[in-house]
């Protein structure tokens, strides 16, 4: 057992990467799959190789080299490809896993278990002796650079839905500040470590465990000001062991502080600081024998450090009262020990050099975001199109087509021009019809529409079905006792939130279904009347041979008919000619591919950057313009148009004042007017029910997507009810983590971690050398003061080759060692305890 603590790995499981990639290249790209059916196959080699890895230095380069390929991915493809990926809670890895559709979730949860398994390979050293302690140096800051790599670099990327079931707290940014302070403490403590045991000075060793005292301050503070939903994931045994060893270190520093005022012969100040030591080692003792799994070695760390200041306050209180009569100091009037920072993040090279181009999987597919600006600009070029010519074209041909009907033309023209038979526009009308079995259709897309209106409710009734089962299954489990989780209602309101509101949107659709409805069965006669014989259809209208005349007045009445006909014919090829412009910009579109141009400027890119669509912005504003002279020919037959319908209408005036009021052309007109207004009524009718047959068969999509979600969140909340009534699954995790251990101390010894840091020995030596020049300046005893002044705040000392002897290591009997930390084992055989200065006499 140590007296550190490790960060459990995150849980994974094992899954099927391949299929889903598959699947997103056929549909998203337009490569076929099998050209990366070797980059599939390593992805979900590398995949499987991090699944549970075990305690050992090769595991590192494992979880690298995934993340490597991870971040070359990360610029071919969007970070949900629809894969599903699950990871437990570090802590808590019997509850339900939290399960995502992102390819960022997955890079942090690889990076959080590298940090973890650095933090483990500097557990399993053995720090009894220097070269262990270098080790557990490195991996510690290994393990807190990896963490704030993972807080600064990933996690601002990454995207939750805001569902509590998909938010994993424990790659929350609170959580991961609180593991690197606690990583950096805990390489702290191994630098005063090593300190102590190279035998360097008092004052040395009293600021790296007033540093190592602050750090683990400053991971304890972090947990207790995270939110309540990430505070409550840090086991409580952790807490109370950060606390033990905050007041643990400071008591160290304060008693390496006493040594060095009893060295300096200011025995007051050492009475005062061992005082000061003793307060902070009982309530040290306090925390550790209180509270719940602090480890034995712990505890026995404290305990023999409370024991060995009670002996030393007991002598120096008795050696100043009867020799020395020093003023002993009040504890208010001690000066803050300086800190001396030493350990530092160390953020792995691996994390942060690229795969080369080469070696990158799927290096040959265009990287996304240059694939999601060519998807950018199809919608656009798309949207484009419809808006502002096919739509606009549709709204002038309405528009002309509502003028038209209100002038009652061309009926009325038609009436006159032929007094029997059928015009040509009915007949071509009505053949349209008759080709289509215009009710036949009809009353067939309202069967569909029916059906699909019934399918879509029943996806929403199952869904609601599949929440009802799980609520009650919530009950029963609450009767029985024994659950401590929100109630159903509670947990699953955001659901049933979005079930009302889909259950809105049904009763909107079906009143829009019943208006079309009304409408079919208020025109069905007339419009039954276009499909029958045109014989039949032309003794449906009356005939006018008899009332024509010859008159002045019949004269003007056709000189007007003729000018209202070629009106008519002009804006017939108006209309014509937009249609070949529609048709045009359509044809352009279909053939518009700037794939190439924009694979020419992606390649101008590092392969390593994740480029932005953003940054091909302006090849897409450029491309798109070649679409303006469409625009622009719609926009002038609006003009023309509206100039024409005037003119349409100044005429018709003319051609019905002059045309005398005949009841057999009226009725004439309005036979022929009823039957041209049926034709636009079935093409009106038709039009909704296709919309409506759309609308449900989108709606159904969303609603199995809805209805899945219900099924993964039912699922969720099973496996949840399921692991709280679950009594064993405690004692297997704690069986695994012995497991593991020991299996990690028995590798160690083979392959040992090297440490990222070379110099330890010359940062401790740097540091010794600035004591030893604070102790060569002049100094006379210190008196006690009220108000003493503030130290200076921490800083880093430079790194530099200190001159000059270093001091003996002191024996393992001599008072000099403390005990406050650790029991230190014999020295090697080859080595010889050098002799310490001897204290003066009593």
């Amino acid at each position: 057992m140590s007296n550190l603590i490790s960060i459990p790995f995150k849980k994974s499981y094992s899954i099927d990467v391949k299929e889903p990639a598959r699947r997103y290249l056929e549909e998203h790209t337009s490569f076929h799959p099998d050209a990366f059916k070797a980059d599939l196959n390593q992805w979900q080699v590398l995949r499987d190789s991090t699944v549970n890895v075990p305690v050992h230095v090769q595991s590192i380069e494992k979880l690298t080299r995934y993340h490597a390929q991870l971040v070359a991915v990360l610029t071919k493809l969007p970070a949900d490809i629809g894969l599903d990926i699950s990871y437990a809670h570090p802590f808590r890895p019997e509850v339900v896993p939290v399960t995502l559709r992102s390819l960022v979730f997955e890079r942090a949860s690889v990076v959080f278990n590298l940090a973890a398994l650095y933090s483990q390979l500097g557990l399993a050293e053995d720090r009894s002796h220097v070269d262990g302690i270098k080790r557990a140096i490195g991996a510690f800051q290994n393990a807190t650079g990896t963490l704030s790599y993972l807080r600064t670099e990933i996690l601002p990327q990454l995207v939750f839905t805001g569902l509590e079931e998909e938010t994993p707290h424990d790659l929350s940014r609170a959580f991961i500040r609180c593991f690197e302070w606690l990583m950096l403490a805990q390489a702290q403590e191994c630098f005063w470590q090593k300190a102590k045991l190279d035998g360097y000075k008092n004052a040395l060793i009293a600021k790296l465990a007033a540093n190592t005292s602050a750090t683990y301050a400053l991971a304890l503070s972090a947990i207790q000001d995270a939110p309540p939903e990430v505070k409550h994931l840090f086991p409580l045994d952790q807490l109370a062991h950060i606390e033990a060893k905050q007041y643990h270190f400071q008591a160290g520093a304060y008693f390496r502080k006493a040594q060095e005022e009893s060295d300096k012969s200011n025995y007051g100040w050492e009475v005062a600081y061992l005082q000061a030591a003793s307060a902070e080692a009982k309530r040290a003792s306090d925390v550790a024998n209180s509270r719940r799994g602090v480890s034995t070695m712990v505890k026995t760390d404290v305990k023999s450090l409370v024991d060995h200041l009670y002996t030393e306050l007991q002598r120096a209180e008795r050696d100043n009262d009867l020799i020395y009569h020093k003023d002993v100091p009040a504890p208010s009037a001690l000066p803050t020990i300086a800190h001396a920072s030493i350990a530092k993040q160390t953020i792995p090279s691996a994390l942060t050099i690229p795969v080369k181009p080469k070696d990158a999987m799927f290096h040959d597919l265009l990287s996304w975001g240059a694939q999601e600006a060519i998807n950018i600009y199809n919608d656009r070029k798309q949207n484009l199109v419809k808006e502002e010519i096919i739509d606009v074209d549709k709204s002038l041909r309405s528009h002309a087509d509502s003028f038209l009907r209100q002038h009652n033309l061309p009926a009325s023209l038609e009436a006159l021009e032929r007094p029997v038979g059928l015009p040509p526009s009915l007949l071509k009308k009505a053949g349209e019809v008759r080709r289509e079995n215009g009710p036949v259709k009809i009353d067939a897309w309202f069967e569909d529409l029916r059906k699909q209106a019934a399918h879509v409710n029943n996806i929403l009734d199952e869904a609601l079905d599949i929440l009802d089962d799980e609520a009650t299954e919530d009950d029963l489990a609450r009767e029985s006792g024994g659950v401590q989780r929100a109630p159903s209602h509670e947990a699953n309101e955001a659901l049933v939130g979005k079930e009302r509101r889909y259950r809105e949107i049904i009763v909107q659709a079906r009143n829009s279904d019943e208006t079309v409805r009304r409408k079919w069965e208020e025109w069905e006669d007339s419009i039954v009347d276009l499909i029958i014989e045109e014989k039949d259809l032309e003794n449906l209208i009356p005939s006018t041979t008899g009332t024509k005349n010859r008159t002045a007045e019949a004269a003007l009445t056709q000189r007007h008919a003729r000018m209202l006909r070629t009106m008519l014919e002009n804006l017939d090829e108006q209309h014509q000619r937009r249609i070949e412009v529609v048709s045009r910009a359509e044809a352009l579109a279909r053939s518009d591919d700037i794939r190439g141009r924009i694979q020419e400027a992606a390649a101008k890119a590092s392969d390593s950057a994740e480029i932005q669509p953003s940054a091909f912005e302006n090849i897409l504003e450029d491309e798109l313009a070649k679409y303006d002279r469409f625009i622009e020919l719609i926009r002038q037959s609006d003009q023309t148009l509206q100039d024409t319908l005037a003119s349409i209408e100044d005429c018709n005036d003319k051609f019905l004042s002059s045309r005398k009021e005949d009841p057999s052309i009226k009725e004439r007109e309005r036979a022929l007017q009823s039957l041209d207004l049926s034709y636009h009524k079935y093409k009106e009718i038709g039009g909704n029910l296709e919309e409506g047959i759309k609308f449900y068969n989108d709606l159904a999509g969303l609603l199995l997507q809805y209805k899945d979600s219900c099924k993964l969140w039912c699922n969720h909340r099973h496996e949840e009810l399921l692991s709280l009534s679950s009594s064993f699954a405690s004692i297997s995790l704690d069986d695994q983590k012995r497991e593991d251990r020991q299996y990690a101390h028995e590798q160690a010894v083979s392959s040992r971690q090297e440490p990222e840091d070379d110099n330890v020995d010359d940062e401790l030596e740097a540091l010794e050398a600035e004591v030893r020049l604070e102790e060569e300046e002049p100094e006379s005893e210190p008196e006690p003061e009220p108000e003493p002044a503030r130290a200076p705040e921490p800083r880093r000392i430079l790194s530099e080759k200190a001159k000059g002897k270093m001091p003996a290591l002191p024996s393992l009997g001599a008072a000099d060692w403390g005990f406050e930390s650790i029991s230190l084992p014999p020295p090697p055989p080859h080595q010889t305890p050098r002799k310490t200065k001897k204290r003066l006499p009593a």
